[in-house]
């Protein structure tokens, strides 16, 4: 495959085994190398310690992208971000411009809603069951609390509140491609909308109806399809 690799950005409780076979499947629908990572703290990559920094969205594509990029000898990429994720693969457009060729912002968020918030609130109380902590330790060990802490404390953080993407929207130029779940559960419509709005280049807007947060294991077909159209009108 001589096209530019797609490299997705997981969501807070995320990891690479969290996308299951989704990353294969995206592969074969738009015959292209499909990198999925975990990030500092996530999944199988090494534990921290120290409460998650606020600025942590931008850090991702600030900082590691740029190592990223040589240890896996890409230059040209396009990016897809799940939630948060999605905020991480806007601001990736945003910094590199020249390199990077798309972007897929999937139930992403650029500001902070009290949608968000309450959604956080109720996942808070459903994981102080032991049961719900114990199916998220299957993909994160000895790491599942501080995952868990490290989205609903920072998000539920007063500190947090004027997090926001618009700064970045704006300089986003490349092709961008936003899927939203009509039902989504943490994020409402203004947020694909904010999306389109503010980006600067094409783009194409995909909702899906009957679909929550999750389009990707919800709607995995329609969610395809849109990719692989989307896509080919960029080759």
């Amino acid at each position: 495959m001589n096209k530019a690799p797609i490299i997705l950005f997981h969501e807070s409780l995320g990891s690479v085994d969290l996308w299951r076979n989704f990353p294969e499947k995206l592969a074969i629908a738009t015959q292209r190398e499909v990198i999925a990572y975990d990030r500092l703290g996530f999944g199988k990559s090494t534990a921290r310690h120290e409460a998650l920094d606020f600025d942590f969205v931008r850090q991702e594509a600030k900082d590691v992208l740029p190592a990223l990029l040589p240890f896996l000898g890409l230059k040209d990429f396009m990016v897809m971000g799940h939630s948060v994720g999605g905020g991480m693969a806007t601001i990736c457009a945003a910094l590199y411009p020249l390199q990077c060729k798309a972007l897929i912002a999937e139930s992403a968020q650029s500001m902070v809603e009290e949608l968000t918030l309450d959604g956080i609130r109720r996942a808070k109380v459903a994981f102080a069951d032991e049961k719900f902590l114990n199916r998220l330790a299957k993909y994160h060990g000895d790491k599942t609390q501080w995952v868990l802490d490290a989205w609903t404390e920072t998000w539920l953080s007063p500190e947090f509140v004027t997090w926001d993407l618009e700064a970045y929207l704006t300089q986003v130029h490349c092709p961008l491609l936003v899927i939203h779940g009509v039902a989504d559960e943490y994020a409402s419509l203004a947020q694909p909308k904010r999306f389109v709005d503010l980006a600067q280049g094409e783009t194409t807007l995909c909702l899906i109806e009957e679909c929550g947060h999750f389009p990707h294991q919800e709607k995995s077909e329609p969610v395809l399809r849109s990719i692989q159209n989307f896509l080919e009108k960029i080759d």
